[in-house]
């Protein structure tokens, strides 16, 4: 279905040929072939060509793509411009500006932090239109669980944002005595208000970066 044209490419050419990938792949060209898809099939890898494997600074785990109409396309949280702002991330722009006092853009789009090596990583990287979690349990978790074990064996540290349980199930075996785990509710509207809010990911993953002598991500977006 691809080849990366970045490093991603040597890090994950065998996992991409083993079986359970294999059946993967078929099932996608079938959905592809006689459902309607998220994102297109040449958006499923976008945040891993964007964001290389020795250039990502900080991962940010989500759970399936957004599954309406014009949303998703290939980052987590992430929408196209144009689209409404979904929820989820609005409360994300608000921790934002309480965080570093950083005003929110009228977008959505989160492309320029891939840019700076933030991996927008979901779980499942596809789904079907407006059926949430359909794609569940064909094989992406596996292929994301990988993403992340070849990133925790990095020597460079890595900032990991989990938000919500199934993000930080997801990085649970990541060595925290070399990477930078912040943990906090989902930024839901149905949970950010239990700890998401005040928990200041963006801060702190900026001094853990600069601790580590990396360059700190400039998290304010195109107004």
């Amino acid at each position: 279905m691809t080849v990366f044209s970045n490093d991603w490419s040597t890090m994950l050419s065998d996992e991409m040929k083993k079986d359970y990938y294999l059946d993967l792949r078929e099932f996608l060209k079938k959905e592809y072939a006689s459902e309607r898809i998220f994102p297109r099939m040449n958006e499923i890898f976008a945040a891993l060509h964007h964001t290389s494997f020795g250039g990502t600074k900080v991962v940010i785990i989500g759970q399936d793509p957004y599954h309406g109409e014009g949303q998703a396309h290939g980052y987590s949280f992430s929408v196209q411009r144009g689209v409404a702002v979904p929820p989820s991330l609005k409360n994300i722009y608000k921790e934002l500006s309480s965080d570093l006092g950083i005003d929110p853009p009228q977008h959505g789009n989160l492309v320029s932090w891939a840019e700076q090596g933030v991996l927008l990583l979901n779980n499942v990287l596809t789904v079907r239109a407006h059926q949430a979690h359909s794609h569940r349990n064909m094989g992406w978790e596996r292929f994301t669980d990988k993403v992340i074990a070849v990133l925790n064996k990095r020597e460079r540290p890595v900032v990991f944002i989990l938000w919500g349980k199934p993000a930080q199930r997801k990085a649970a075996s990541v060595d925290q005595n070399k990477h930078l785990v912040i943990q906090s509710p989902h930024p839901s509207p149905l949970s950010a208000y239990k700890g998401f809010f005040g928990s200041r990911p963006f801060s702190r993953a900026n001094e853990f970066l600069s601790e580590q002598r990396e360059g700190p991500v400039d998290w304010e977006l195109e107004k």
